[in-house]
């Protein structure tokens, strides 16, 4: 037989699986072909057929990429509406004004190169790590079954299939042993479909139960989900806050930039009617810093050294904005089954119940777990415990799956005596009537954190004989100890310390799973409810589920329906699961996260893959997350600072009709150091700050009072130094003045996103301030980029209106945040 049974707890410990894709929202096409049935082929393909049809090109090749193509992360980079906006003006430059003016032109050269650098490290280690991935269905040919790689598979081929694996290409049933199929990724129909021999598969399709064998009649680019897969498995920039956030402000800035960029050309070229080299070099000086043109640069190399650092950690980002989506979550729910506890069980006792013979209920348990060809946890502790013999007395004659809504799998055997019979193995709470003596036993060890099956005999030898369950008679309490994993203590500690309620969702009893929970120290383990007795309102649903900690009898749909109802509270859900059992629930989750290990149809939904199987991976994600999001809030205050002071001056010139107080040069000095290098060592450092809703609100909030007082400071400066100097060499005193004002105001700005201070972040405000002074000393420096202090009353002036200025700021941003919140 092929059929792979599930846990008899209402958990699955599947085999391998392979990440990819598949768009849930996609409608099944109802006229979809019926293939004739193919010729019955047990033994698979032989050599010979495999070469022919490869040699025709009938193989499934359809390109699966986890990322972006070199080509498309350069054009990407390159090809950006500021890039060209930028490219235009340095070009200009390059003719107008000395070398030094066009500096702003190499930094963005520079940038470009390292974004692509960057996200070229973060194709790499995806594409590395989906390889690492990749589970390869089973073949069979010449009466050999092999596990390929799926883009091996070519038509014709007998695929063999058991619970939790995907069908990858569109088939017809060859073999049938209780196959059950969800199309609900296709169809959005929840229902297992039974499959039979001659019915046609889908690909994109799993089992949920069973197991057989389909033979492939469409492979590549033919199968219905290829173009779905092929889509939805590449590199893309899915929705999230931050970018959609990024594009918002973008959007505002050249709606800004536009109008106040010509009024600024037409007051330099035509009104002041001065040189008209110095004209262009003063109008391209202040078009220039409108941009904020790090601002993406940062938030892609932010992202794509998160994939690389959790990458170093075997855990597979399957969607970029996975990263920042954990960050916000508020409420994990969590699967008890390969994420609190390992997947190996051993059996410690075994109860014989109502006069049972011990060595009775010993041989039907070790048939029980001869009956399944690949033993999921629980049928593995009883093989373990009771090996096969050499020469079998007794013989398999009938097995049934488990099912998630039966909660138990059952088997029948011919005995050695030639007798026939029938058992049930599962939830002693299922199987037996409320009021059985038993219960009150096996409600001792759930308290212990041990897990109870029960061995029923049923009536007669038929195991889907209507009523079998429920005319069982009992004959065996089965304790299984589980594993903890060792680092899920620690992992649910951290979960608590970071403020997100921790649920934990399983198909077994809900006291046992609550004495597992306590003993890895999750607070409120004891408040277990049995969601056998969950409301079915939504609402009162979302109650209980935030009231409690520990959800036991958990159906598949049920998992759905509780993600549903803590999100209509306004949660944030992340979703950890293993099995087909939590794919519902993992696809509507707004963070679906699947074990590396766990099914193939659970990998196909969720956005982020623990490879390494170790729950303690995610407060690592969760980690990237925050540092990204807290990081690019920061440094998006200083570029858009930028924006609004250099948006401010121009449009003061053009009211004022003056010269622009600044050439490109000095601009480019003062961005990359008080915005350029500081922004890129502070988008990238460590950074636990929960994540917060209304990224561009935020931003904006700081953003806008700095870049109005910077501006107002600045352009006072100016105007004394105006009325201050004259004659020869007056304008280049007054810029420098100037200049000399914004650097300070704008250090203040920086001093103040730094916070709170550690000993690298001071070091980094005090080396950009120390750079800026060693270019006012450096008698080569001062003439490179044209900054000489004139005096000493007027750089003195300049200094205490940028102290006015760093008070007023500090006061701002003290009531914004006491206003609006930090």
């Amino acid at each position: 037989m092929t059929q792979r049974a599930l846990d008899s707890s209402g958990e699955q410990t599947p085999g391998p699986s392979r990440p990819a894709m598949i768009d849930a929202g996609a409608e099944l096409d109802p006229v979809h072909p019926v293939e004739p049935p193919p010729p019955r082929r047990p033994d698979g393909l032989s050599a010979a057929e495999v070469a022919e049809r490869v040699a025709r090109g009938e193989i499934n090749d359809v390109p699966v990429r986890s990322s972006r193509s070199m080509t498309e992360i350069v054009r990407a980079n390159v090809f950006t509406r500021f890039n060209l906006i930028i490219g235009v003006l340095w070009v200009i430059m390059l003719f107008v004004a000395p070398i030094q003016d066009s500096l702003f032109g190499f930094v963005i050269v520079a940038n470009t190169g390292i974004g692509i650098i960057q996200e070229w490290r973060a194709k790499r280690t995806l594409d590395s790590l989906a390889v690492i991935g990749e589970a390869k269905p089973t073949v069979r040919r010449d009466g050999v079954a092999a596990e390929i790689s799926t883009s091996e598979i070519v038509l014709g081929d007998l695929v063999e299939l058991g619970p939790g694996d995907k069908v990858v290409v569109d088939g017809t049933v060859a073999e049938a042993d209780s196959l059950e199929i969800d199309e609900s990724l296709l169809t959005g129909e929840a229902d297992p479909v039974l499959k039979r021999a001659g019915d046609p598969v889908m690909s994109g399709s799993f089992v949920v139960a069973g197991g057989g064998a389909f033979t492939a009649t469409r492979v590549g680019r033919e199968a219905y989900a290829a173009q779905l897969a092929e889509e939805a498995s590449r590199f893309t920039l899915v929705h999230s806050e931050l970018r959609s956030g990024i594009s918002t402000i973008l959007k505002y800035v050249t709606w800004m930039m536009v109008p106040t960029a010509i009024g600024l050309i037409i007051s330099q070229l035509v009104v002041k009617d001065n040189n008209f080299k110095d004209s262009v070099a003063r109008t391209v000086g202040g078009i220039v810093p409108m941009i904020p043109e790090g601002l993406v640069l940062l938030t892609s190399v932010a992202f794509a050294i998160g994939v690389v650092r959790l990458g170093r950690k075997q855990c597979l980002v399957q969607e970029l904005p996975a990263i920042e989506g954990l960050a916000r979550v508020d409420v994990v729910c969590l699967d008890k089954t390969g994420t609190l506890t390992e997947g190996g069980m051993d059996v410690t006792e075994v109860r014989p119940l109502n006069g049972s013979d011990e060595a009775y209920v010993e041989e039907v348990l070790r048939t029980f777990g001869a009956s399944d060809p690949r033993p999921n946890a629980s049928l593995q502790a009883l093989i373990d415990a009771y090996p096969q013999r050499e020469e079998a007395a007794w013989a398999v004659t009938d097995a049934m799956p488990f099912s998630s809504a039966r909660k138990y799998s059952g088997a029948a055997f011919t005995e050695a005596d030639g007798t026939a019979s029938a058992w049930l193995l599962g939830a002693p709470d299922v199987l037996l009537s409320e009021g059985d003596t038993a219960l009150a036993e096996i409600e001792q060890l759930n308290e212990q954190g041990l897990r109870v099956l029960l061995l029923a005999r049923v009536q007669g030898d038929a195991l889907d004989a209507p009523g079998a369950a429920a005319g069982a008679a009992p004959a065996a309490l089965v304790v299984l100890e589980q594993r903890l994993r060792p680092d899920a203590g620690d992992t649910l500690a951290y979960f608590a310390d970071q403020n997100v309620a921790t649920k934990v969702i399983s198909g077994d009893n809900a006291v046992s799973v609550g004495a597992v929970a306590g003993k890895l120290g999750l607070a409120g383990a004891e408040n277990t409810l049995d969601a056998r007795r969950l409301p079915t309102d939504p609402d009162e649903m979302a109650t209980a589920i935030e009231q409690n900690a520990v959800f036991g009898r958990v159906t598949p749909q049920q998992k759905r329906d509780m993600v549903a109802a803590l999100q209509s509270r306004g949660h944030t859900v992340a979703m950890t699961g293993d099995g087909v059992n939590d794919v519902l629930a993992l696809k509507d989750a707004d963070i679906g996260v699947s074990m590396g290990s766990g099914s193939e149809a659970t990998r196909a939904v969720a956005q982020i893959v623990l490879l390494n199987n170790s729950f303690a991976t995610l407060p690592s994600v969760v980690a990237e997350g925050r540092r990204v999001i807290g990081n690019i809030t920061r440094v998006a205050t200083l570029f858009l600072t930028k924006t609004v002071y250099s948006v401010l001056l121009a449009i003061l010139v053009v009211c004022t009709q003056v010269e622009y107080p600044f050439l490109p040069r000095h601009l480019t000095l003062l961005a990359t150091l008080t915005i350029g290098v500081p922004a890129f060592f502070l988008a990238l450092a460590p950074n636990k700050e929960r994540a917060q809703p209304h990224f561009v609100r935020r931003v904006m909030r700081y953003a806008i009072p700095s870049g109005v007082i910077a501006a107002a400071a600045t352009f006072t400066t100016y105007l004394v130094a105006r009325h201050h100097y004259t004659g020869e060499g007056a304008l280049d005193a007054e810029t420098s003045a100037a200049t000399l004002t914004l650097f300070l105001v704008a250090m203040w700005v920086l001093a103040i996103i730094a916070r709170p201070y550690t000993w690298w972040r001071i070091g980094l405000v005090a080396s950009m301030g120390l750079g800026f002074l060693i270019v006012l000393v450096v008698p080569w420096l001062q003439d490179f980029f044209a900054l000489k202090l004139v005096g000493t009353t007027m750089p003195w002036t300049a200094v205490g209106i940028a102290v006015a200025a760093a008070v007023l700021l500090e006061s701002v941003w003290r009531w914004v945040g006491r206003r609006f919140g930090a």
